[in-house]
């Protein structure tokens, strides 16, 4: 945090300062300013200014409350004030995209779930912008003042600069999403890889919030892990990710939408594991998934019934999971392993196969206490990108421009 009179640039002390007194009205609210003041850090004056930017702008307001122990009249403390302010959340997936628009508070307002083809005559950058631009006119009537645009998918890219290099599932080549929206809409955009908005929604509103240390694995249609050390995730705000899904497990191994092979997403994402177990299939005839619509849920219920055939497809994603994450936490010490994906139904086996790669394979002071759980959210909808949002008004960079309208 910036302290008051240490040396720097003025707007980004205003910036952090704004930020860091924010997020406690949010964390803490009802807050009076005296309190703002010792947990802030900041001088009176300093929070009497920014706390009038803050009122004259309708972000916060001031509201009656009873201190504890207090019989006497209630005091006058800040709360957010979020219900006019709104931005859209959207997440690209396997032929989805979902458009959410959210209020400040990341209450939900409205949200759609529509096809997006991997195959279609107009370029995927044009269609999410007509899918957003149809959005809005849809629910013009529900629209207040609009703040920013997040947007999270997988793939490899450049959250500073909006470009989106490549995706899994669709034809991207350096796609400047984020520009795009920008100059169409006059809105902030932010993007982000999927699974390190997921990671920052736990972080905030989730299974590892209050944690400072923690890997969070993720086994979808990509494979991926999001860090957090020391209460920060990251790589958050770089192009950087923190990519085991494309650590090579196999060289002689299956092609990869990144170019090399054998990656650890080929063997381990859910599309890819499906594959392999109908391979599989054909010679194991007493299989109860025999003549069965093979799913991950019907995989993970055959598994979790005693078929062996599933088992061994879930123990083997387990184990190749669990090696790279073994090398993990070596390297950041976490306090625990949180898993995203719907093999998260047959937990009791997917989750000891992990764990027992980790203990063999990572230091036992770093391993031996370590627990594995699930996430809170799965990586559907849209509250990873409601998470970019908070962090943004958290930082000060989204709150300083709503300040100046």
């Amino acid at each position: 945090m910036i302290m008051d009179g240490q040396p720097g640039h003025i707007d980004q002390i205003k910036q952090i300062n704004a930020g860091a007194v924010y997020r406690l009205i949010d964390q803490r609210g009802a807050i009076s300013r005296i309190e703002l003041s010792k947990l802030a850090q900041l001088a009176p004056a300093s929070i009497t200014k920014i706390v009038r930017e803050l009122l004259e702008a309708h972000l916060v307001k001031e509201t009656e409350y009873q201190e504890v122990g207090s019989r006497g009249r209630p005091a006058i403390g800040l709360v957010l004030d979020t219900d006019a302010w709104h931005y859209l959340s959207v997440r690209i997936s396997l032929g989805t995209i979902t458009l959410a628009l959210r209020d400040l508070s990341s209450k939900m307002v409205v949200e759609e779930l529509l096809p997006l083809k991997a195959e279609q005559s107009e370029s995927l950058l044009q269609h999410i912008v007509d899918e957003i631009d149809s959005f809005f006119i849809r629910h013009q009537n529900k629209l207040e003042r609009l703040t920013a645009i997040a947007i999270t998918l997988p793939g490899m890219i450049d959250a500073a600069a909006g470009v989106v290099h490549r995706m899994p599932f669709y034809q991207v080549n350096e796609m400047a999403l984020g520009p795009a929206l920008e100059k169409r809409t006059g809105l902030p955009v932010y993007l982000q890889h999927d699974i390190c908005a997921w990671t920052m929604a736990e972080a905030l509103f989730g299974a590892s919030r209050g944690t400072q240390n923690v890997i969070q694995v993720v086994i979808d249609h990509n494979v991926g892990a999001g860090v957090i050390t020391n209460g920060r995730v990251l790589h958050a705000g770089s192009r950087s990710v923190v990519e085991i899904g494309h650590t090579q497990v196999d060289p002689y191994g299956k092609r990869c939408y990144c170019g090399n092979h054998g990656c650890l997403e080929t063997v381990a994402s859910i599309d890819n594991m499906l594959e392999i177990a109908q391979q599989r299939l054909a010679g194991a005839h007493s299989s109860i998934l025999q003549g069965r619509e093979l799913t991950v849920e019907s995989l993970c219920d055959a598994a979790l019934a005693g078929d062996q055939l599933a088992k061994d497809i879930i123990l083997g994603v387990g184990h190749s999971v669990g090696r790279i994450v073994a090398i993990m936490v070596n390297l950041f010490n976490p306090e625990k392993i949180l898993v995203g994906s719907p093999l998260n139904r047959a937990a009791e086996i997917l989750y000891p196969a992990i764990i027992s790669c980790i203990r063999q394979q990572s230091l036992p002071a770093y391993s031996e206490h370590l627990k594995v759980e699930s996430t809170l959210f799965f990586n559907q909808g849209t509250m990873p990108g409601a998470a970019l949002v908070k962090e943004a008004l958290y930082n000060g960079s989204l709150l300083v421009k709503l300040l100046q309208g």
